[in-house]
């Protein structure tokens, strides 16, 4: 960290904003005196003062450190990255909202699927009947449990744990729709018990 350049920096920092070295320390509530150290590279600001100094002269706490204000390619680099970054997020989401899509698509299918067997079917349905309501039901169970996990961002997060524990894909398929399974079978006996 090069003290003498920092004070020329603050100096001419002070010296664009037109204020003497007494309205400064004014401002700062310090000393003339304190000023005239730290542009002569003989004393350093607290720490509890560089934010307060970046903000008075609208600069980062980094470009006073540095003693120089960060250069237009700098500018373009950070621009860059932020746009790549945005550009990130914006295909991420379109993603989480493709995968919100699709599982409303395949819950409203079950719903209707499920609609047409209760309006279609007799009273004394057979045992397939019986499965591809199940299946209906689960279906829309699974559906609505997954915009949940997907909306919530908690499926990432089981996602990044698989990666992490080096779970096969196949495998972590198969548990995915055990929890499924157990999950609309779980409401599914709660429902009946409650009489919905």
């Amino acid at each position: 960290m090069d003290q003498v350049k920092i004070g020329a920096f603050l100096k001419t920092l002070r010296k664009d904003r037109n204020l003497t070295q007494e309205q400064l320390a004014e401002q700062l509530r310090v000393s003339g005196r304190t000023i005239s150290r730290w542009e002569t590279g003989s004393n350093m600001p607290d720490i509890s003062l560089l934010v307060e100094i970046a903000e008075f002269y609208n600069i980062s706490v980094t470009e006073l450190i540095d003693g120089e204000r960060k250069s237009e390619t700098m500018n373009e680099e950070v621009k860059e990255v932020a746009d790549k970054m945005a550009d990130y997020a914006e295909t991420e989401k379109a993603a989480i909202i493709r995968n919100i899509r699709n599982h409303s698509l395949m819950g409203l299918g079950g719903i209707a699927l499920l609609f047409i067997l209760e309006m279609t079917v007799s009273e004394g349905y057979s045992r397939i009947t019986d499965y591809i309501l199940t299946y209906c039901h689960v279906l829309i169970y699974v559906s609505v449990f997954m915009i949940f996990l997907i909306s919530t961002g908690l499926l990432y997060k089981f996602q990044k744990k698989q990666r992490e524990f080096n779970i096969p894909r196949p495998l972590m398929l198969v548990i995915s729709v055990v929890v499924g399974l157990a999950f609309a079978y779980g409401l599914k006996y709660l429902f009946n018990f409650i009489g919905w």
